[in-house]
């Protein structure tokens, strides 16, 4: 990497540093670029050529956590032997790390919040990685004969629904009953609650 990009990438980080701290502090709507040029020493017109907007530093700060995600459930997903274990340990890492994360009330807001249309692009291909995600777990499933699915795309779309509907739902539950909640969640998911007919 030469000088000028390094220099570039560091000006990036240290204003999404600083932004991220903010976000986790005010959350999103009470944050503004004036709040980020004061913390930073930059100006406004430097964060706006790395960023944009105030949506897309947000939106680049919740790319890093996905990556953070990811990363660290790479990091254990081998301690779960089989895909409904992987299952289980994803819906619980998934929870712990949104209940846990700084950015959780700041990315409910900018949930929200209106977006520009090259924003909501940059949301859709994210929102296509995790069912991207979602479809490759399921589908070793289907390899190693522990699932019978014959919409593999489809079922990860629910599953995306589902994780994100939890979400939604357990957020204001203590964290062992969330955390009950998810593993009830992936038992309904793999089990379904129709009673087997003799």
């Amino acid at each position: 990497m030469n000088k000028k990009k390094q220099q570039t990438e560091q000006t990036k980080k240290k204003i999404a540093d600083a932004a991220r701290i903010l976000f986790a502090q005010k959350g999103y709507k009470a944050t503004s670029i004036e709040d980020i040029v004061k913390a930073t020493g930059y100006s406004g017109g430097n964060i706006y050529y790395h960023f944009k907007s105030k949506e897309g530093l947000f939106l680049h700060l919740i790319e890093i956590w996905n990556q953070e995600w990811e990363e660290n459930w790479l990091e254990k997903e081998h301690l779960y032997p089989t895909t409904m274990d992987k299952l289980y340990g994803m819906a619980e890492h998934f929870a712990i790390d949104y209940m846990n994360h700084p950015l959780t009330k700041a990315a409910d807001e900018f949930d929200m919040s209106e977006k520009s249309s090259e924003v909501e692009e940059r949301i859709n291909e994210m929102v296509h990685g995790y069912i991207e995600f979602n479809r490759q777990l399921l589908q070793k499933g289907l390899d190693n004969g522990e699932f019978e699915i014959s919409n593999v795309t489809g079922v990860a779309i629910i599953l995306d629904s589902l994780m994100f509907g939890l979400n939604q739902h357990t957020r204001r539950m203590q964290r062992e009953e969330a955390l009950a909640t998810f593993r009830l969640a992936m038992d309904v998911f793999l089990f379904g609650i129709a009673k087997p007919s003799r």
